[in-house]
């Protein structure tokens, strides 16, 4: 630990115990920042957070349950502070977008190094806010006058995580548990996805799901939630 600083508390959101033991390893190796608490789902992060309050919240995308998207928006929705930082395989400018406009205040991918990562959260920490250069720049390139918008953009928040959850090869009944939503909701939301997509049925809609980093091929079974 650096003299005279306080170190930064950061609550780690992955699913993959490895992926977790890495990360921890490097960053407190760096003596500048503490993991406080490891969490493997979206719902637990939320436990974890509320429990723990930590500074900065480390958090993965592709996870069983909830997600890290929704997760997210419920940590946002009841502790408006809280400090995101997504650390994704994700580099497609979807994803980004969505989780900036939610409130997350750092975007790296897991091609960063460790050196990034600890600047991310520094700066973070601080009350700044901080996008892989990579990410920033597609975000930029994207706002370009004639530059087509991503049709996946025009989704509603509620039906891009139906979306997410289609990919993921969830029933509209496991997607209504999760979500809180009825059964003939969830039939509405996936009804809206075919027209505002131009699918035809639920293939199509997987394959724009693929085409758009929407599936992480390692998660090709799902665990209860937490």
């Amino acid at each position: 630990m650096i003299e005279g600083h306080k170190m930064i508390e950061v609550l780690l959101v992955d699913d993959h115990a490895l992926v977790r033991t890495g990360i921890k390893r490097l960053l407190e190796d760096s003596q500048q920042i503490k993991i406080v608490g490891e969490a493997e789902s979206g719902e637990s992060s939320i436990r974890m957070a509320a429990e723990l309050k930590p500074d900065v919240i480390l958090m993965d995308v592709n996870m069983p349950g909830i997600g890290g998207v929704e997760a997210s928006r419920r940590l946002l929705q009841r502790h408006p502070a809280s400090k995101i930082i997504i650390l994704t395989i994700h580099n497609e400018q979807t994803f980004p977008k969505r989780l900036l406009e939610i409130g997350a205040k750092g975007y790296l991918t897991k091609e960063c190094d460790i050196n990034e990562m600890i600047a991310a959260i520094r700066q973070v920490n601080e009350g700044g806010n901080y996008i892989e250069p990579r990410i920033a720049q597609q975000l930029a390139l994207s706002l370009l006058p004639g530059n087509d918008q991503n049709p996946v953009d025009r989704l509603s928040r509620r039906e891009f995580q139906v979306m997410l959850m289609i990919s993921q090869g969830l029933s509209n009944t496991e997607i209504s548990e999760k979500l809180c939503l009825s059964p003939k909701t969830v039939s509405t939301y996936r009804a809206r996805l075919l027209e505002k997509l131009g699918a035809h049925n639920e293939v199509d809609l997987i394959k724009i799901a693929v085409e758009q980093g929407m599936v992480e091929f390692a998660h090709t079974e799902q665990e209860p939630a937490a």
